[in-house]
């Protein structure tokens, strides 16, 4: 009525009322009456934005490549922003837009050349596998901007959300990143073949020690028994030497006791003989028939035939005829007495 009207603005929103050229009030969430042919509202949205951006660059080598990610910002002071851009609530009172966009547009421009030549200084490899390089340095380059500044903006993150390169670079690049896991696994597949035949030549190679020790071993039992051989040996050679040595020294006794026996029986022979020799020397020169006379009755009357018969013998070239008949031997034989 009659032009003077009320406007209420919440909390997140920075209100500026000039009246006639001067500012008559400012701050957050107000709410006032105002009279409209000589009033004019400013009207700041405070709170975090979030922007998305997307740009093409081109990589050290020669490789076209899109960027795409997202800015969260801030407006830190609304009053320097609605210098530069016409925040002025329409005749509905609602904000502009277009001031957005062209906020928007300037940070994007800002984003693409902090990174522009951070990016032309790799290659699509290096840039595939650089987001977080080119969200901080995106970061950075929209945090020490002066136009940045100037707007009175404040930068809350920056997230690179893709990086692509062109669809034949990146069917090749998938191509080739096969081509590589699969070279990968065969590098792998031969490592773990050759650290199996390197355990197993390990295992060869113990066994083998383990069965040269065992050689060795039984090498030593082997010249340990042998030691023991020719130890039980030399003394069974000692043991024979000493029992020949007995042997010799027993049969020696006993050749010394059959020379010594030899000899006394020797000796006693030649006693005997000499005994008997000096016995009988005394009748070696007597006649035999005086030996006869003197044994006296101790001759029988066969003993007395037998010398006669040998008288006989001893005359034969004498005798011309001489008859003996059994009956006269026989006859001597019988009445022969027995001696005593």
């Amino acid at each position: 009525m009659f032009g003077i009207n009320f406007i209420k603005f919440d909390a997140m929103t920075y209100v500026i009322q000039y009246a006639s050229g001067q500012v008559k009030r400012e701050g957050r969430g107000l709410s006032f009456f105002y009279y409209s042919p000589t009033t004019s509202i400013t009207a700041v949205p405070l709170g975090s934005k979030d922007i998305q951006f997307i740009f093409n660059e081109t990589t050290k080598d020669f490789q076209k490549i899109t960027i795409q990610g997202q800015i969260t910002y801030a407006i830190e002071d609304p009053k320097q922003l609605a210098e530069l851009l016409d925040f002025t609530l329409a005749n509905d009172r609602k904000i502009d837009e277009s001031n957005f966009e062209k906020l928007n547009q300037r940070l994007n421009n800002e984003a693409q050349t902090s990174t522009s030549s951070f990016i032309q200084g790799l290659t699509l490899k290096e840039t595939l596998r650089s987001a977080k390089a080119i969200s901080e340095r995106i970061e950075d380059g929209l945090k020490n901007s002066n136009a940045v500044k100037i707007l009175g903006v404040g930068i809350l993150s920056v997230d690179v959300l893709a990086i692509r390169p062109t669809p034949e670079m990146a069917k090749a690049l998938e191509t080739e990143t096969r081509e590589s896991l699969q070279r990968d696994a065969d590098q792998a597949i031969y490592e773990r073949r050759n650290f199996a035949v390197e355990q197993e030549r390990k295992i060869r190679e113990s066994e083998l020690n383990t069965e040269i020790a065992v050689q060795e071993k039984q090498k030593q039992i082997n010249e340990k028994q042998w030691d023991i051989k020719l130890v039980d040996a030399e003394k069974a050679r000692t043991l024979r030497e000493m029992k020949m040595d007995a042997d010799l020294s027993v049969e020696e006794q006993k050749t010394k006791l059959v020379q010594l026996q030899s000899e006394n029986d020797r000796t006693l022979a030649d006693a005997k003989g000499y005994m008997l020799e000096k016995t009988l020397t005394p009748y070696k020169e007597l006649d035999w028939k005086l030996l006869m006379a003197l044994k006296g009755d101790a001759i029988s009357a066969g003993d007395n035939i037998g010398f006669a018969f040998r008288e006989l013998a001893e005359n034969a070239s004498k005798i011309g005829t001489l008859n003996i008949t059994p009956d006269l031997l026989d006859s001597l034989i019988k009445n022969e007495k027995p001696r005593k």
